[in-house]
């Protein structure tokens, strides 16, 4: 039986155990869900979307799919993988389940909880019910197995003239009590009018075992309110994840998305932005640095349907040995969409001959008043700039660390959260495997 075939054979099984609420919209929802995904079934490369990255190794593994052992994870187990030098809201999952243990969670000034349980309050079911897998893709076949498998995730909704106090963290842990595991979690987050909100998300595995994490989340940005969304990637070797996050816009609203990835052995990021109303703004900034048989892609796609709105993309890739890169960025500009400012550039360096990239930057214009612009670059280092700063004394290696760490800096500065700025240049230090003698 392969994985296709286990999952749908599954699903039965896992509805009759009542998992979320069957009397909510979203019972209706995933039984939609599975159909799709039983009549289309993973994404291949011979799916334009998916040419250059290959799910056929991830899809060989047997895996469980509902882990039932229980491994003890104390604070001490993850303090590492969180923000600790700030205050902040924290929402943790051990195997795809909520652990109130480990979490910090709100109805304070904001709700900052779960998802099963807002399903199981009235106050909060009929918000979920409007919202729900309203901008996830339907014809995306992974998103749709994610629908159709909910059993978890977070659950965020900002009211309206609110300012988060806190930035919160989203971090989902696997054990790695079963040898090979599919996790399916998935957000949901809601932000009023005028309100701002700065969120962290992770996935981390915490042992060697084999994990496929197929991630969704949905975000709706309501009117003037600013999103500010951070994913870092820095998983281990036989660790893949499929990310999907879908973002909705109302007028004057500003939504960013900022994409680090360091580790994993497969990583696909699909990013979607859709504009409901004018000068709105969409920023997507990524940094990749990969190396050994690692592979990330970036497919990205900010549809423009109102005038007067920006959409800012930068992504920025480092590739060493034998690992890969994708960027696959779409940018469409509707008949409707006068004076749109839409820029994108995505720019690589790789380091050995072993590494490559495949980029494929598109600009689809239907209206003519208009400026957009796309830009793509793929080199190798500086040599010159290498032997100057050699010929001052900076060992070859520094030199080259410094060199690389500036190609990135321009993405990691538009960090707003200081201590997360911090973390990120050392998780940079550490992947070009140099400590850089300076304050990050």
């Amino acid at each position: 039986m392969d994985l296709k075939e286990k999952l749908t054979s599954s699903f039965l099984a896992f509805e009759n155990e009542g998992n979320l609420d069957l009397d909510s919209n979203t019972h209706a929802i995933r039984l939609e869900a599975i159909k799709s995904f039983e009549a289309h079934g993973f994404p291949s490369k011979t799916i334009e979307d998916w040419k250059y990255t290959n799910l056929k190794p991830l899809l060989k593994h047997d895996y469980c799919l509902f882990p039932r052992t229980k491994n003890d994870v104390g604070f001490k187990n993850i303090k590492k993988y969180l923000l600790n030098d700030v205050e902040t809201y924290t929402l943790v999952f051990i195997d795809g389940v909520f652990s109130s243990f480990l979490s910090t969670t709100t109805h304070d000034d904001c709700d900052v909880c779960v998802l099963s349980s807002a399903l199981n309050r009235p106050k909060y079911k009929m918000v979920v019910d409007n919202y729900f897998n309203k901008i996830a893709n339907k014809n995306e076949s992974v998103s749709q197995l994610n629908t159709a498998f909910t059993i978890e995730g977070a659950f965020i909704n900002v009211p309206k003239n609110t300012i988060v106090p806190k930035p919160i963290q989203i971090i989902y842990f696997s054990t790695g009590s079963e040898k090979e595991v599919l996790l399916q979690p998935r957000n949901l987050v809601i932000v009023g009018e005028n309100s701002h909100v700065q969120i962290i998300e992770r996935h981390q595995n915490l042992s060697d075992e084999t994990t496929l994490t197929n991630a969704v989340t949905e975000i709706f940005v309501n009117k003037r309110a600013v999103v500010d969304y951070y994913k870092i990637q820095n998983d281990t070797k036989n660790s893949s994840l499929i990310d999907s996050t879908y973002v909705s816009q109302k007028m004057q609203s500003v939504a960013s998305v900022n994409t680090y990835s360091f580790g994993g052995k497969l990583t696909r990021n699909n990013l979607e932005f859709y504009h409901e109303g004018e000068g709105i703004t969409s920023n997507l900034n990524g940094i990749s640095i990969l190396n050994s048989n690692q592979h990330v892609d970036n497919t990205t796609l900010v549809n423009h349907k109102f005038p007067n709105c920006e959409s800012h993309e930068l992504y920025k890739g480092i590739y060493s040995d034998r690992s890969s890169g994708v960027f696959n960025g779409k940018v469409i500009v509707n008949k409707e969409a006068q004076k749109t400012n839409a820029f994108q550039q995505n720019n690589n360096i790789l380091i050995d001959d072993g590494a490559t990239i495949n980029a494929k930057p598109q600009l689809e214009i239907f209206a003519d008043d208009v400026k957009c612009s796309h830009g793509c670059t793929i080199g190798q280092l500086d040599e010159s700039a290498l032997f100057y700063m050699q010929s001052r004394g900076i060992p070859k290696k520094e030199a080259k660390a410094l060199l690389l760490y500036a190609f990135g800096n321009d993405v990691v500065e538009k960090i707003k959260i200081p201590q997360l700025k911090t973390k990120i240049a050392k998780f940079i230090a550490e992947k070009l495997n140099v400590e850089l003698g300076f304050d990050l």
